[in-house]
């Protein structure tokens, strides 16, 4: 009766998830306007027509593009993505690409705090979009790339924190395995929580320079989420008595990284698994479960 309450519980929560996740999809893909002046968008482009004026224009998991002959009379910042400056653009203020580049075509004119203009117009190097480098094939076998890259520095550090603190990412496991409610839920709130955030500090430029802390701080918990998540996969695959952790983490992981190179979907189901770990790790931090678990 427990076991059908909670396969009940947890498909509510797939359900809640995957329509909050669709609200936020299409939340995304709609640009917030401020009197026309203001363009944020969150999980996509931004793009600023030609010979238009806007004050900030503003993307977050996206590029944002200023096109030609356009005028930012503020601040042009790109998190998780490139800024594009075509010819002829000027930005009045500062110019920031977070975990991306700055590509400006000759003719861009940058002023900052310090008032100076780039001599060459350009600041950074070309991204892959200028190189061509837009094949699905190839970028797809950049990105499976970069996340087995990723795969493989979180099994040594899950394998590190094992040997360092052993109870650490079972207790994380025992709570998405025993509070799968709670985890999903606290993983929303949680990233729901640090986009408004992001948007605050970008928006205030005093905030800017306490992005990179506050990208580091959420990428570290959401990290170590996932290697709770890694061990919970292989706890639910080795079942068998006398399994080391370390071998169910490392099975975990491996599940991990063959879910990640599968196309779309993948990214989709490792998205969904880093909010469960994400909002594991904060119930944790915030002592609000307290899982059981066992030797």
């Amino acid at each position: 009766m427990r076991s059908l309450k909670r396969n009940r519980a947890i498909l509510v929560l797939v359900s809640a998830l995957s329509a909050v996740l669709f609200a936020v999809t299409a939340f995304a893909q709609t640009d917030i306007n401020v009197n026309n002046k203001n363009i944020i968008r969150v999980g996509g482009d931004v793009i600023v027509g030609p010979n238009q004026v806007v004050e900030n224009a503003i993307a977050i998991g996206g590029d944002a593009t200023i096109g030609e002959g356009a005028r930012v009379t503020q601040t042009a910042i790109a998190i998780g993505g490139d800024a594009i400056l075509e010819k002829g653009v000027r930005v009045d203020g500062d110019v920031y690409a977070v975990g991306g580049e700055i590509i400006a075509q000759p003719g861009v004119t940058i002023g900052g705090a310090s008032g100076t203009v780039l001599e060459d117009g350009r600041w950074g190097m070309h991204g892959s979009r200028r190189r061509g480098i837009d094949s699905f094939l190839v970028r797809y076998l950049f990105g499976s790339a970069f996340h087995l890259l990723n795969v493989a520095v979180g099994a040594i550090v899950g394998v590190l924190i094992l040997l360092w603190r052993p109870n650490f990412l079972p207790i994380l496991a025992a709570i998405i395995s025993q509070y799968p409610l709670a985890s999903g839920l606290w993983g929303l709130g949680g990233m729901l929580a640090v986009i408004v955030l992001v948007i605050l500090l970008t928006i205030s430029l005093i905030g800017i320079p306490l992005l990179p802390l506050v990208g580091l701080a959420v990428g570290i918990t959401a990290l170590v989420g996932t290697l709770g998540i890694a061990l919970w996969l292989g706890q639910r695959t080795l079942k068998a008595p006398g399994r080391a952790p370390v071998q169910q983490f490392l099975l975990g992981m491996l599940i991990l990284a063959l879910i990640g190179l599968i196309p779309v979907l993948g990214g989709l189901v490792l998205s969904v698994a880093n909010i469960f770990g994400f909002g594991a790790i904060l119930a944790w931090l915030l002592g609000k479960v307290r899982p059981q678990v066992v030797a």
